[in-house]
């Protein structure tokens, strides 16, 4: 975490403005654990009920987000917190009945963002939205992410994961995919190959992609300066998706 913070502030300090968007499931599991709720998903998505929403909001905005603040501040006064609820950047409606309170985006207002960018500072977003009905709503990261992106203008729209990329065979490590253009992520993903875990995440890329972000990344966050391996050196690191094959 403190070299990915490392790795935010040099971003800032060259010239390039940042958003961050973060999750928490392993936090949320263990804050579920303490209040005796068993997580459940459906289609790598959360469910979440009345108790759950409860649970994930206070992890959210009270944990993750000001960690993740506090750690880019190490470098000076660079970071500010918000989560989706404030100033209405995410709103949504739910998503499906089945998931409870998961919202699915139906609009973003970025004016809270580019306000902090127009100061000085790096956002970071908790992944929370108001729903149509007032009530706050967990939206899933990778969404969140690619949505802002797109409300945004950004160049790029980089992911943070376990993993080294996308493979074409997930039981083989040498079918790692380090250039796929929407087209051949469309057939990957219908071929049933990718994991359930990272359909949130290429479906994001898909849909940043195609609202005018330019690429997406798939990196594996366990690497240290991950991202600067990535938009700094010319082999590039991880899986990027593209509009079409560069």
């Amino acid at each position: 975490r403190e070299t990915f913070a490392d790795d935010v502030a040099l971003l800032h300090y060259v010239g390039i403005r940042p958003i961050i968007v973060h999750g928490g499931g392993p936090h949320i599991n263990r804050a579920m654990a303490r209040h005796g709720l068993e997580p459940l998903w459906i289609d790598g998505l959360r469910v979440t009920d009345a108790e759950t929403i409860k649970v994930v909001q206070s992890v959210l905005v009270g944990e993750v987000n000001p960690d993740i603040v506090r750690l880019v501040n190490a470098h000076g006064s660079l970071a500010a917190g918000v989560s989706g609820l404030d100033g209405n950047l995410l709103v949504a409606a739910p998503k499906d009945e089945r998931l409870g309170y998961v919202g699915e985006i139906t609009r973003v207002d970025p004016s809270i963002l580019l306000g902090l960018q127009a100061q000085g500072y790096v956002p970071v977003v908790a992944p929370l939205a108001r729903g149509l009905d007032g009530e706050p709503y967990n939206v899933n990261a990778d969404t969140a992410a690619a949505a802002i992106a797109v409300a945004v203008g950004a160049a790029k729209l980089v992911y943070l994961t376990d993993v080294e990329g996308l493979y074409r065979d997930l039981s083989d490590p040498g079918s790692l995919i380090s250039v796929i253009d929407v087209d051949g992520l469309r057939s990957l993903m219908a071929g049933g190959s990718v994991s359930a875990g990272m359909l949130p995440k290429l479906e994001s890329c898909l849909a940043a992609i195609g609202g005018g972000v330019e690429r997406a990344h798939i990196l594996d966050g366990r690497i240290q300066h991950t991202v600067l391996l990535e938009i700094f050196t010319p082999e590039g690191i991880g899986t990027m998706v593209s509009k079409e094959t560069p």
